[in-house]
């Protein structure tokens, strides 16, 4: 096989190919001309962000034959060897599938020997994180005193799962994800030198998807090339990697603006079939509005903007949107991205954030009718509003409504806010048997309760993470949640939360969901009444006879009998 992929091709062969980690090179560089370099390094950050191709550089340039160099060479015998992996002194190990004691202690037993080849013998671990703990004990020592000719170099993308001991003993580089400017730059450098023709738009697009990461960004180049023609455009990007144009994103944006849910959902679906990658809409849906959110602030800083072209669509969208509207969808979409992780059917939790998202609009005081919909639509959805509130209060007073069955039967969209219904007596009734103490018991107990719940299941765990106990008896427990859908959502896993429940309070406990706002006017309400009560109760024993009252003493209710003049 001739063709070799793009990252092994381009993989950096001196420091100044290694992007946008001049923090580093610079240190390594001036320690090898000084020859101050130490004898162990930990080289940690995200991958493909340069870490072996570094310390590979390293050991070419302390044992290249014209040192002391700040590049090595890469045409002396010592600087090609290396390179193709000639020299049996520069070792490369690969920690994940050599991770035993053996291992370890069969390099304790070889560093001693010195290099046959050239001056420093280089040991490279790579993912050196896997190693059991036994290999990390057998390297200490060879680790803090090595033979004068050994260097150590351990590379990793976990650096918190080495344990101190080993990391106190090396020299620590911490390497960072590369920023996009700089990935598009290496990129265009390359497509010239192989003569291929390739957009910015697509480059960008590229640079965007790696997320930080050099081969992934030359992979990700390798596939659009295959897919194809005669030119790489965005679109075929935007193909291979998932993503979703930024016209599109314009789009959806517009019709969560203008409160146009069948839009938004008929999108959300379109995604869908045509494979696109949830994750990846959300987080591009996520980031786009930021580069909007930042635009607005200091149109001049073009250069920061991570997802957006700045074209006359993007200009007049950031034009159009309220930066409160921005912030609070965000916030909506982030809750997404985190419920995602736990399901296997994301399109249901997009869906919901779309929903969620069209009620900020509609949710503002005062919002103006926007200039995608007609007045006269506007004033027809707060008839309607108007018409669904004063459903929901009879429902909750015990008033039949007429009528209400035949109107649910129309295949119509469904009213969102009525999903839930709140049993109202049944929060009273556990506010009438509450106490201080059994609420308090079970806010001390949450926390433990939670993380208990996130090891027995994660969904269940999700669906109560931002939960909050407002009132406790002896046998339940009153829930708040921010939306009516979550609401919703706790109650899917009620068997599980419970019987978990049960085993942390010691009897059998329900829980019973409502919504923030609405345990707030609950409360106010039940405060209230219960305010009123005594005030009544407390005025008829004021204004009782006094010989009736004394009356009542001696012979009781039972025996008394009251006859009016």
């Amino acid at each position: 096989m001739s063709y070799q992929a793009l990252y092994r091709v381009w993989r950096p062969r001196g420091f100044a190919d290694v992007v946008g980690q001049s923090h580093i090179t610079r240190t390594l560089q001036n320690a090898i001309v000084q020859d101050k370099f130490s004898h162990a390094y930990l080289f940690s950050g995200p991958r493909g962000t340069g870490k072996t191709s570094a310390a590979k550089i390293f050991a070419k340039a302390v044992n290249c034959q014209r040192r002391p160099v700040k590049e090595p060479c890469n045409e002396c015998d010592a600087c090609r060897g290396i390179q193709d992996g000639s020299i049996s002194d520069v070792i490369e190990i690969d920690a994940a599938s050599n991770n035993g004691v053996e291992q370890i202690r069969d390099i304790r037993d070889k560093v001693k020997y010195a290099p046959s080849a050239v001056t420093y013998k280089v040991y490279i671990v790579d993912e050196v994180h896997m190693l059991s703990i036994g290999a990390f004990n057998a390297l200490l020592k060879t680790l803090e005193e090595p033979p004068q000719h050994v260097i150590f170099i351990l590379a990793t993308t976990e650096p918190h799962k080495i344990p101190l001991t080993i990391i106190s003993r090396c020299q620590r580089f911490d390497f960072k994800r590369i920023n996009q400017t700089a990935l598009v730059e290496r990129m265009q450098y390359i497509v010239e030198q192989e003569g291929l023709s390739v957009t910015t738009e697509a480059l960008g697009a590229i640079a965007l998807a790696a997320e930080g990461g050099m081969r992934d960004a030359l992979s990700l180049l390798d596939q659009a090339i295959s897919y194809s023609e005669d030119e790489v455009r965005i679109e075929d990007v935007l193909a291979v990697t998932g993503s979703v144009s930024q016209q599109k994103l314009t789009d959806i944006i517009q019709s969560l603006l203008a409160n146009e849910v069948k839009e938004a959902l008929q999108f959300v679906d379109e995604l869908i079939r045509e494979g696109k990658d949830p994750g990846r809409f959300i987080f591009d849906l996520i980031y786009y509005l930021r580069d909007l959110l930042l635009y607005q602030s200091a149109p001049g800083l073009e250069n920061i903007l991570e997802r957006a072209i700045p074209d006359e669509g993007f200009k007049a969208l950031s034009e159009q949107l309220q930066a409160s509207w921005i912030q609070q969808t965000i916030t909506v979409l982030n809750q997404c991205q985190q419920e995602m992780k736990w399901t296997n059917s994301p399109k249901v939790f997009i869906e919901i954030a779309m929903l969620n998202i069209c009620d900020i609009q509609v949710n503002q005081p005062n919002a103006p009718p926007t200039a995608l919909e007609p007045e006269g639509i506007q004033q027809l959805k707060q008839k309607v509003d108007s018409l669904e509130r004063k459903l929901a209060d009879m429902h909750e007073q015990g008033v039949p409504a007429q009528g209400v069955q035949q109107v649910e039967k129309k295949p119509q969209r469904m009213n969102r806010r009525n999903q839930y219904k709140i049993p109202y007596e049944r929060i009273r009734h556990v506010m009438d048997e509450a106490s201080k103490q059994s609420l308090k018991t079970i806010q001390t107990k949450w926390a433990s309760f939670m993380d208990a719940l996130r090891q027995k299941s994660a969904p269940a765990h999700a669906r109560l993470m931002n939960s909050k106990p407002r009132a406790a008896s002896d046998k339940a427990i009153v829930l708040s949640f921010e939306y009516e859908i979550h609401c919703s959502l706790a109650l899917e896993n009620q068997d599980i939360i419970q019987s978990l429940l049960a085993e942390f309070m010691g009897n059998e406990t329900t829980i019973i969901p409502i919504p923030e706002d609405k345990w707030q006017e609950l409360r106010e309400e039940y405060v209230r009444q219960r305010h009123k009560d005594e005030e009544e109760k407390e005025g008829t024993v004021q204004q009782e006879d006094p010989v009736v009252a004394e009356a009542r003493k001696l012979v009781g209710d039972s025996l008394l009998e009251i006859q009016e003049d």
